[in-house]
């Protein structure tokens, strides 16, 4: 439906007709009738046309269609539904250079961790409707990729351009979480989660593990940590395959710790179905219970009424700069048969 911003001032539609029937009339004499004529020989009736006006309903349309276009016209579509009840979600991803080891298997190929993350992560992430979400890359430092937001698909579109080592090589745990808490918005009635997926242990970074749990601890943020990596790995060698752990530097005693401090849980992925049975847990986590809002979209209008008025204005200053164009040409033609 069309709607006005300023109804208000359509009340101005009548204002050139109230001034021109209210305004008091002026006496006319028979001399005001005639039509002065500078030239010799000029026909009076042509020096009439020369100055004959637009009809009277054209500059009312002019004037119609600006008084539209002052009210601001809208079309208001229809009602969408805003999601409100969730979670201000922050997700922690690791991109040091242990998340090269190829020791996942997805759809039947050996990919390595981060590809299977990518892939289970962006289905997590797209199932999130109804909560702000936010990307963390942490290596060497931890940097924001993505803030708060509930656009998901920017999420994922920054998660599937992240590459192995883009921001160094290290683990920088403590930062990631400082970062995340830092970056949660201070809203009482908005459930806090951060989600930490790593395959490794703090190396790097300005504040440690324990120092950021302080942080998350006194700021209400639930952390969910989540350790990557398989537990057994064929590795070649000069003497033949031989049975490695390709998780030995996971630290799962502090991602235990973290999780169980803030009310979260630590979980263990060491092949894809177990990640996709954790998301499918993390799924489960209970929104926070909000007015339902709505918003119905508002296109403005105003400028068809007047792009109209403005090409209808050119048009009248076209018409009667050439009634003028042909009105001194007959002047001409007039004087030059009077001098013959």
């Amino acid at each position: 439906m069309i709607s006005f911003a300023w109804p208000w001032l359509l009340l101005l539609l009548p204002a050139p007709f109230l001034v021109y029937f209210l305004s008091p009339k002026k006496s006319v004499t028979s001399a005001s009738l005639k039509v002065p004529v500078l030239l010799p020989g000029v026909d009076s009736k042509v020096s009439a046309a020369g100055q004959q006006n637009l009809p009277i309903w054209f500059a009312a349309l002019i004037w119609i269609l600006l008084v539209i276009a002052s009210a601001r016209p809208q079309w208001l579509g229809d009602v969408i539904e805003i999601p409100t009840q969730g979670r201000e979600m922050m997700i922690a991803v690791d991109l040091s250079g242990s998340m090269q080891i190829e020791d996942m298997r997805l759809n039947g190929s050996q990919v390595n961790r981060l590809t299977l993350l990518k892939k289970l992560l962006g289905e997590f992430i797209e199932r999130r409707q109804g909560d702000r979400l936010g990307l963390i890359l942490f290596g060497d430092d931890a940097y924001m990729q993505t803030p708060m937001t509930f656009d998901r698909k920017t999420v994922q579109q920054m998660l599937d351009e992240s590459v192995i080592g883009l921001v160094g090589q290290k683990t920088a745990i403590g930062d990631a979480m400082g970062l995340a808490v830092k970056r949660f918005v201070n809203k009482k009635e908005s459930n806090r989660v951060l989600l930490l997926v790593t395959d490794g242990q703090n190396t790097s970074g300005k504040i440690s593990p324990e120092q950021a749990l302080e942080l998350a601890i006194a700021k209400d943020v639930t952390i969910y940590t989540i350790g990557i990596g398989a537990d057994v790995m064929m590795e070649r060698s000069l003497f033949g395959n031989r049975k490695v752990n390709p998780s030995r530097d996971l630290d799962e005693q502090t991602l235990s710790k973290i999780a169980k401090q803030t009310g979260g849980s630590y979980f263990r992925a060491k092949d894809a179905e177990s990640m996709s049975k954790i998301y499918q847990m993390l799924d489960q986590l209970e929104p926070v219970e909000q007015d339902q809002q709505q918003m119905r979209p508002l296109t403005s209008l105003f400028f068809w009424p007047l792009a109209i008025a403005v090409v209808l204005i050119f048009l009248q200053m076209f018409l009667m700069q050439f009634t003028n164009i042909n009105f001194t040409k007959a002047s001409n033609k007039s004087q030059q048969g009077g001098e013959s």
